[in-house]
């Protein structure tokens, strides 16, 4: 199967061709029949060109892919925080924030952006799900926005809900099986079985959890998925995502007596692998967005507790990472922040998080994608 070639990628190609130290494409050639004239292309009947003449005699330039750049956006939208969830809907034209933290204050409130005019609408749901940071949430056609886990002061949640946008209300969902444990710091997904997957985790007596469970939305119940052998070190603050190749990939986070990680691992045939290869430097709380072929991470804080603004692209089918460079200033470091992918649009749009200058409210777009 043919697999698209992001278009910021070509810039990357196109500069690895030029120092590959290659013929150049107009170089002569020596010929015995250098000297004979080249014959006359032939015509059909009717004397119009031949296809492969036509195809020759002006050929379309390729235009080249927009330069990465990052554009800090004026919209008015939700206060500051961080460790709030943004989803894209399936359509990609409105990405659906929920919750938060600004210090002791969490945040229940919902906002949706809309992708095509870049603006903040606050909703007013006439239900919704208490208060909490460090949740999961991902879109799922036919039922909306779907919400998992997270904190609130010291309670813990693992509970399950869903935000129909045409009703404005949100509904808890049932759930039996195994349960997971409640939890703040996982990650999830929504698989290509059309299941709810998440992994690892923490919860509030420090436990730290190296568990995969996975929700079926047409039964109401949770599965422990969870392989046998080896697997990622417990831990929480990380991310995970599906690929294109519909394997479960884990990036990063934060365990017991190590603040950040650097290690990638897949779920491929019911078993984990380690992905060996040049990765960022050890992070938590990054941002994330899938792109095509591949997940973009932004972000994070490092294992010395600073605050990172570097951007990095970790290919599908590729053991290493690609450092991507926009050419301008990024957004200040931060951790805690929300990545969304506008495909439509081309660019990635990046809202809120913390830093030393406390939490964030801004805005950045990131063009040429």
């Amino acid at each position: 199967m043919r697999r698209s070639v992001p278009p910021f990628l070509l810039i990357v190609a196109i500069a690895l061709g030029a120092c590959s130290g290659a013929p150049a494409a107009t170089e002569p050639v020596a010929s015995s029949r250098a000297s004979e004239p080249p014959a006359p292309p032939s015509r059909t009947p009717s004397g119009e060109p031949t296809p492969s003449e036509a195809a020759t005699a002006s050929p379309t330039p390729i235009p080249e892919p927009e330069p990465l750049a990052w554009t800090r956006l004026e919209a008015d939208g939700p206060t500051a925080r961080e460790d709030h969830t943004w989803t894209v809907d399936g359509a990609g034209e409105v990405a659906y924030l929920f919750g938060g933290r600004d210090g002791a204050t969490v945040f229940d409130d919902t906002w949706a952006f809309d992708l095509r005019n870049d603006t903040w609408t606050q909703l007013a749901p006439s239900t919704a799900p208490p208060g909490r940071f460090g949740h999961e949430a991902v879109w799922v056609d036919e039922i909306g926005l779907v919400l998992f886990a997270g904190q609130a002061g010291p309670s813990f949640f693992n509970d399950l809900w869903a935000y129909d946008p045409s009703a404005d209300a949100w509904t808890q969902l049932p759930a039996e099986g195994a349960l997971p444990t409640p939890r703040y710091g996982s990650c999830a997904g929504l698989g290509p079985d059309g299941r709810f997957w998440i992994s690892h985790g923490f919860t509030q007596d420090g436990t730290r959890f190296s568990d995969t469970r996975a929700y079926d939305f047409s039964t109401g119940a949770w599965t422990d998925e969870t392989p046998e052998g080896s697997r990622p070190v417990e831990r929480c603050l990380h991310g995970c995502w599906w690929t294109d190749a519909g394997e479960l990939a884990l990036y990063a986070g934060q365990t017991t007596g190590v603040t950040a990680l650097d290690d990638r691992w897949v779920l491929r045939d019911g078993a984990w692998e380690r992905v060996e290869g040049v990765l960022p430097p050890a992070r938590n709380l990054y941002a994330r967005a899938r792109a095509d072929g591949g997940t973009i991470v932004f972000g994070g804080q490092a294992i010395d507790g600073g605050f990172q603004s570097d951007l990095w692209l970790l290919r599908d089918d590729e053991a290493d990472a690609l450092a991507l460079d926009p050419g301008n200033e990024p957004p200040p470091g931060r951790a805690g922040a929300e990545l969304i992918m506008d495909k439509e649009g081309g660019r990635a749009i990046l809202f809120g998080g913390r830093n030393t200058d406390g939490r964030l409210d801004d805005t950045w777009v990131l063009a040429g994608l």
